[in-house]
């Protein structure tokens, strides 16, 4: 299935949506995984690049914590104290701008060793030039001052981070490496509580390979305080409930005004099709017939022979006529769907399929009439894919309900690599889908197979 002749394997095989979902999320597309959503187990931590960005985050932290933590010490100190004469408002000013910079430094930092983004949380600067208009809308923006928290506990909190880390990473280096360290210094001594004397090399191997099991240890601990600074991170310099929750709806906002836009140009499209299919085919066939019947009329007395051929002529012509017509109404809204439903719909494109199709309709009741008549044409476009491109030797449709979803999958065996263009088809049925908030989702590795699937809202 697909709407290219393009090599499969530019597809990449990767799942293609041609209709984002609508989500809030703070991991940033494209880039590594954070260590929120990352595997535990030891091979996998030990294989990721995250848990090593996560320990060097850790273990140097401190000194961005003790930095910031001297810089508001002696600046709001200084800052408050010359507020008696005046010059300690442009410092105050000064050292807000400066720990507001502090912030977005520590949010990449935070996105560079944990792999979390975290999305400005700060309103709109006022416009215009005046620097005092623009330092009084920081001042009255909230995130600037959890910015200030955030930094104000941060050399505490990197403080704790460091001892521990230093603590589980020195054990676990010192075992680990042992037979060097006997090597070296002639012999060394190991004290958990029950003492060990290592003179030798050999000696010393028992306590490498306890020091395997410090290291994962020491994996899990920087994991854990990996994800609590990053949680706290989110929590102080991210954006409040509401304003996740604004941000959201204005992203949806936009996505459904794009998909009503892009809707309303496929509608003026298809109206001018319907147009130009009329004028170029019935309407020249019924003027033919009515051009055959008029020649018929003047010709029945003098030559009804010749008259009783146009006539013939005619009926044919009328006939093609509603052939054409008929096949026009059903590409606009077929009768068979109004009358019957989606199953027989279904079942009847099927039928005119060039490959053989399962079709499975499990429906409690009839959905709205904008949902099956979206269900219906986003089968027929995967079908007739199917017969283009796909090399299929057999097909599936298969409509469901979940919940208040009417799912709608079409699956075939063929190469796969399907590429959605923006202009079309399947973008066309996914901006279908999304007029009534609706996604379409493709997933179509190189070779196959390929399944195309669609959830609709619906309210019975």
């Amino acid at each position: 299935m697909g709407e290219s002749n393009e090599d499969p394997g530019a597809a990449g095989g990767a799942v293609r949506r041609v209709a984002a979902r609508w989500t809030t999320a703070t991991r940033a597309g494209g880039e590594p995984a954070s260590v929120m959503n990352r595997p535990w187990h030891p091979l996998a931590m030990a294989s990721s690049s995250l848990t090593w960005r996560s320990a060097l985050y850790l273990g140097v932290g401190l000194a961005f914590g003790l930095a910031w933590f001297v810089i508001l010490a002696v600046g709001l100190t200084l800052s408050i104290g010359l507020l008696i004469f005046w010059i300690g408002i442009p410092l105050l000013a000064l050292l807000m701008v400066a720990w507001r910079f502090g912030a977005v430094l520590e949010r990449r930092l935070v996105l560079a060793a944990f792999g979390v983004r975290i999305p400005s949380p700060y309103r709109p600067i006022p416009a215009g030039r005046n620097p005092l208009v623009k330092l009084r809308g920081m001042a009255a923006d909230p995130a600037t001052w959890k910015d200030l928290v955030y930094l104000a506990v941060l050399f505490p909190l990197t403080m704790v981070e460091f001892v521990v880390s230093a603590a589980v990473w020195t054990a676990t280096g010192s075992l680990l490496f042992l037979p060097v360290i006997v090597a070296v210094s002639g012999g060394a001594e190991v004290n958990f509580g029950v003492s060990y004397w290592a003179g030798d090399p050999a000696e010393a191997l028992p306590m490498s390979v306890l020091g395997l099991g410090f290291l994962v240890v020491a994996m899990y601990v920087t994991r854990a305080m990996a994800m609590g600074h990053a949680s706290f991170a989110a929590l102080m310099l991210g954006p409040s409930p509401s304003q996740s929750e604004n941000a959201a709806l204005r992203e949806r906002t936009e996505h459904l005004r794009a998909s009503r836009a892009r809707g309303v140009d496929a509608a003026e499209f298809e109206r001018r099709r319907i147009e130009r299919d009329l004028h170029d085919g019935a309407q020249q066939r019924l003027l033919a017939v009515a051009m055959d019947i008029g020649r018929a009329r003047a010709k029945l007395d003098e030559d009804p022979e010749g008259a009783r051929a146009l006539i013939e002529q005619a009926h044919a012509g009328t006939r093609e006529a509603i052939s054409e017509l008929r096949d026009l109404a059903r590409g606009i809204y077929p009768a068979i769907l109004t009358d019957r439903g989606l199953d027989p719909a279904l079942s009847g494109l099927a039928g005119r399929a060039p490959v053989p199709v399962e079709v499975e309709v499990d429906l409690p009741e009839r959905p709205p009439a904008a949902v099956e008549s979206i269900a219906y044409f986003i089968v027929a476009e995967s079908l007739a894919n199917i017969a283009k491109y796909a090399r299929a030797t057999r097909a599936s449709v298969r409509v469901t309900r979940e919940d208040r979803v009417v799912v709608v999958e079409v699956a075939d065996d063929g190469v796969g690599g399907a590429v959605a263009r923006p202009d079309g088809g399947l973008a066309g049925l996914a901006d279908r889908a999304a007029t009534i908030d609706g996604t379409l989702v493709v997933d179509s590795p190189p070779g196959g197979p390929t399944v195309v699937r669609a959830e609709l809202p619906c309210t019975w």
